[in-house]
């Protein structure tokens, strides 16, 4: 019997950070997708000594995504001054993953009126402020993006996750549902992992 041994190149990169892609998410539990990474070629042999090198299992980097995260982004696109139930749970989502983890939360509120035109503004914004509270944080950044008419919220999210270097993105499933942010753009434009939250 002759033994027959052979290598072969592969394509496997390490990660220095995840990109995410958006894909339907379950219904039982919040999601978080990313997308391959690009091919590095590593030598396989094949037979007694096979030998891996720089390889990472998709599951450790997941959880490796979510141990080294210190800013959390939380775009708010709901115009609904007390705030819709799924903006509520993205926020109080965003605060126990600041809590757990101890990363900071930038809140960006996003309208494509000008805030004189915007019934309830300074409402939404305290019930915003209320909410975080209740997560245990009284300090947040807080930027507003209004008027922009012709930006989609969608680009207006990528910028701010890249412009300052965020780690995660928490929004609600109905951000997509209701038009505001384009699931399909949402993984063209957000240069981070995105936690989309089932309604």
């Amino acid at each position: 019997m002759a033994l027959a041994r052979y290598t072969v190149a592969v394509p496997v990169e390490p990660l220095k950070q995840p990109k995410a892609s958006i894909l339907k998410p379950s219904e039982s539990h919040s999601s978080l997708f990313f997308a391959a990474p690009k091919p590095r070629s590593v030598s396989l042999s094949s037979g007694i000594g096979r030998r891996l090198s720089h390889f990472h299992a998709p599951a450790s980097l997941a959880a490796e995504a979510f141990t080294h995260f210190k800013h959390v982004l939380l775009p708010i696109t709901d115009r609904n001054p007390y705030l819709s139930e799924g903006t509520r749970q993205a926020i109080a989502t965003s605060a126990a993953l600041a809590n757990k983890y101890g990363a900071d939360i930038t809140v960006v509120v996003i309208d494509e009126k000008q805030k004189e035109s915007i019934p309830g503004h300074e409402t939404q914004l305290s019930t915003i402020r209320w909410h975080l509270s209740e997560g245990g944080f009284q300090e947040f950044k807080l930027l507003e993006r209004l008027g922009e008419g012709v930006n989609k919220p969608t680009a207006i999210i990528g910028e701010v996750a890249d412009d300052l270097n965020l780690d995660v993105v928490v929004i609600s499933m109905e951000a997509i549902h209701s038009k505001h942010v384009d699931a399909n753009l949402l993984a063209e434009f957000i240069p981070c992992p995105v936690i989309l939250l089932p309604l």
